[in-house]
């Protein structure tokens, strides 16, 4: 199973999920809109990543724990993987999908980390928001700024019952991050069903812990 994703591509999704789900512990405004969370938080956490020599030099725990602690709690997990999954979802166990919530977040950790350290001279440039005041799922687009043409990167996120924003899809360049699993996943259930998906996930998140050694 391939899992495939080009470097430039994971790069600018991670640069977008840090920037645009935020920092851990960072108070959320009452009422506040989507992009203007976006653009609240983006120079802060492009701020901490640039500033931190450790992550710039590779530094594979800090990484990790950066990506694991300030940006995985604030997407919505749940639905991102279920939606990857697809109607294999539905069909799998609660340990199966329990197991299919844990590798699938492995992969995206490592998967992102090995990408953190590309982050430089970018800059988020948030669109006009079309959305009503009330609307509880948004989609935000922006643009990454940096050495280059600008590169589309686009969000869908929802409102919790808390008044939180959580990001739950990415469009990186035309590419939907859980459409781009779907497909993949799909194709992998078809031939060996969801323990073979599993089996398959935890394979490449083994071969992926090698390479981080």
């Amino acid at each position: 199973m391939n899992f495939f994703l080009s470097r430039r591509f994971l790069s600018v999704c991670l640069l977008g999920a840090a920037c645009a789900i935020g920092m851990v512990g960072v108070a959320q405004a009452a009422d506040e809109t989507a992009d203007v969370f976006i653009k609240r938080v983006s120079s802060d956490i492009l701020d901490a990543i640039k500033a931190d020599k450790s992550i710039k030099n590779g530094e594979v725990n800090k990484i990790i724990t950066l990506v694991d602690q300030r940006v995985m709690p604030n997407v919505n997990f749940l639905r991102m993987t279920a939606s990857a999954v697809g109607p294999g979802w539905r069909q799998a166990t609660p340990e199966q999908q329990k197991r299919l919530l844990e590798e699938f977040k492995v992969l995206l950790v490592r998967t992102y980390s090995g990408a953190l350290g590309q982050v430089s001279d970018q800059a988020i440039i948030v669109k006009p928001l079309r959305a009503a005041d009330d609307d509880k799922e948004v989609l935000v687009r922006t643009e990454v700024r940096g050495k280059g043409d600008p590169i589309q990167l686009d969000y869908r996120v929802e409102k919790t019952a808390d008044g939180a924003w959580k990001v739950y899809n990415m469009n990186v360049m035309g590419i939907w991050l859980v459409e781009n699993y779907k497909t993949q996943f799909a194709q992998e259930i078809n031939a060996k069903g969801v323990d073979g998906l599993i089996a398959s996930l935890a394979d490449r998140n083994k071969t992926n812990a090698r390479s981080f050694k």
